[in-house]
């Protein structure tokens, strides 16, 4: 009987220690697919974020002479006039700086691929939801070009998140720029940054035609 209780304790321990190691492995392979799933993303990112660099730089570049051609007719205007064409350039520089601030942000995220990638694994792990956070990473991994944030977006809007998941990401200071809220709020910049362009134009060419009438 002595016999058959141990040989019974024996297999119970066997069979624990055999669970316990099937499932540290499937804890690694987890682990070593969200691991493959951020290094592919972080790549993606990069590759994205160097084709976007020179477009977004003429984004940046284009508004400025009409910004500054702006801000130099409200100077010499007064009453009514100076004070709406001062609201409208601080707004205007409001835009354009949100936006280029963001664009260096988002271009030093990536400068470190590696670093990227392990941001990007530990986000996944912050949420309690892998399997869809990790599911972002894949579709990004999927396929990037110009709409990637556009993109990564849509792909984010079908995960439910918390409050404190978003608190978390906020102490990453490469991955969080591509997770909620901070992914949603570079599309609106960069939408804006776009419509600031001839909005600027406009602006200053009525500025100037103002100025000029104003002068005869």
């Amino acid at each position: 009987m002595s016999g058959d209780s141990g040989g019974d304790r024996g297999g119970r321990r066997g069979w624990g220690r055999r669970a316990n190691e099937a499932a540290d492995h499937l804890a690694g392979s987890a682990d070593a697919r969200t691991g493959e799933s951020a290094q592919r993303a972080a790549a993606m990112l990069a590759l994205a974020v160097r084709i976007l660099r020179i477009p977004t730089l003429v984004v940046v570049v284009l508004p400025v002479p009409f910004i500054v051609a702006t801000a130099l007719v409200v100077a010499s205007a007064d009453g009514a006039g100076r004070v709406l064409g001062a609201v409208v350039v601080t707004v205007m520089t409001i835009v354009w700086g949100a936006f280029a601030w963001r664009r260096h942000r988002i271009i030093e995220a990536v400068s470190e691929p590696t670093a990227l990638a392990t941001e990007l694994g530990i986000m996944v792990s912050l949420g309690g939801k892998v399997d869809e956070t990790r599911g972002v990473l894949e579709q990004l991994a999927g396929g990037g070009g110009a709409r990637v944030f556009s993109r990564l977006r849509g792909a984010w809007s079908g995960v439910t998140l918390t409050g404190r998941w978003i608190d978390g990401i906020g102490d990453l200071p490469r991955a969080r720029y591509f997770a909620p809220p901070r992914i949603g709020t570079t599309v609106s910049m960069a939408i804006a940054a776009l419509w600031l362009v001839p909005v600027s134009i406009v602006v200053a060419l009525f500025a100037v035609i103002g100025a000029v009438a104003g002068s005869l």
